[in-house]
């Protein structure tokens, strides 16, 4: 960040209520840096952004706000980011309403690296299931290990997931976050955030201090959807804020995938939609590549169910797993598919859950979770 009545001067111009992003690029275009615009008289500032808004920006006072912020600057690993630095990622300027600034917390860097590096965005819902999340950990993981910087936005479920397939690989994730950079949300994320701090980066447009609010986070995915070169949704309903961040990446010029998953699963609903609509379906991390990347290969993260292999399995386990299939399922429904009692099928599905073939779902159901094969 430019250094002294530089860096004040960007700060004010974002913290002054009222002067939001589309007044500042008004501002920006018209008289050029910050340093400027604040030294321009108020009958020339009324002509381009009116003369209430002119008086508020030259006499509101946000020297606390401003002072706030440049302590908050000052602690090793966090940083603004304005539109005149050089490692502003370029992507972003390409939007129609890019950040004024950025507030980042942890390896800088990465915004300059994903101009030459490609990012890839992984979204989806908060509720999702435990395939779904499997899939994010293995989509994102192959990705990483593909070169690929993962984005997203750090809410519960699928984005969380990606972000940790990503540090898992030892790659490059980017948690785009709609609150200030000084507050971590959810709570129940927090000692991911940190570990993305140290190892990757967090990035906010919102001034410090922002709490989670509903209208934030459409804001917050068009940025997720501009860092990257494509988004893939691996679970979404139909009402999801995924569908938002596709839409955005659509709107961008960014390639859209989305996984399939069940036709009686509400978070897959979203994704069909997507994908009626164009998207690209894809069940591998390959079949990414080959859309943005032809002739780089990926690691194996194929989730797809491929043949049962129950050969180490006992009579009444490997009966259980061939009827169970891939969709939620009571265990009274397994009970007449199967022929085994209740209590037989309760130890079993005990068993396939503790060594991760079988997942509990709410309401007493239960799905078998894909293995990864070649």
């Amino acid at each position: 960040m430019p250094a002294g009545s530089d860096a004040r001067d960007w700060l004010r111009l974002t913290l002054t209520p009222g002067i939001g992003g589309e007044t500042q690029r008004k501002l920006l275009a018209a008289f050029g840096l910050p340093e400027r615009i604040l030294a321009t008289d108020a009958g020339t500032l009324a002509g381009v952004i009116g003369p209430k808004a002119a008086e508020r920006l030259l006499t509101t006072d946000t020297r606390e706000a401003v002072d706030a912020a440049l302590a908050w600057a000052e602690i090793p690993g966090q940083q603004i980011v304005t539109l005149a630095d050089d490692d502003y990622p370029p992507a972003l300027l390409e939007l129609p309403d890019p950040p004024t600034l950025l507030y980042v917390r942890g390896r800088r860097e990465l915004l300059a690296r994903i101009s030459a590096h490609p990012a890839i965005a992984i979204v989806g819902s908060r509720n999702a299931t435990p395939q779904g999340e499997a899939n994010a950990r293995a989509f994102a993981g192959a990705l990483a290990e593909a070169g690929y910087c993962i984005v997203s936005g750090l809410a519960l479920g699928i984005d969380a997931a990606a972000h940790r397939g990503a540090l898992a690989a030892a790659g490059d994730t980017i948690a785009v976050i709609g609150t200030g950079a000084d507050r971590l949300y959810p709570a129940r994320n927090r000692e991911l955030a940190t570990e993305i701090a140290d190892k990757g980066l967090i990035v906010s447009e919102f001034p410090l201090g922002t709490p989670a609010a509903a209208a934030n986070f459409p804001r917050r995915n068009r940025l997720i959807s501009g860092l990257s070169q494509g988004v893939l949704v691996v679970e979404a309903a139909v009402e999801s804020g995924s569908l938002i961040t596709a839409r955005l990446a659509g709107e961008q010029g960014r390639e859209v995938f989305a996984i399939p998953g069940s036709i009686h699963s509400p978070q897959s609903r979203g994704c069909h939609r997507l994908i009626r609509q164009g998207a690209k379906l894809v069940e591998t991390a390959q079949d990414i590549l080959e859309e943005l990347a032809p002739g780089r290969p990926a690691a194996s993260c194929t989730m797809a169910p491929g043949p049962v292999d129950t050969a180490a399995d006992s009579d009444e386990t490997a009966r259980l797993l061939n009827c169970t299939g891939y969709d939620p399922v009571t265990i009274d429904e397994l009970a007449t598919r199967s022929g085994l009692t209740a209590d037989a099928l309760s130890v079993i599905l005990l068993q396939l859950e503790l060594d991760g073939r079988v997942a509990s779902l709410p309401g007493g159901r239960y799905q078998r979770l894909a293995e990864q094969h070649p």
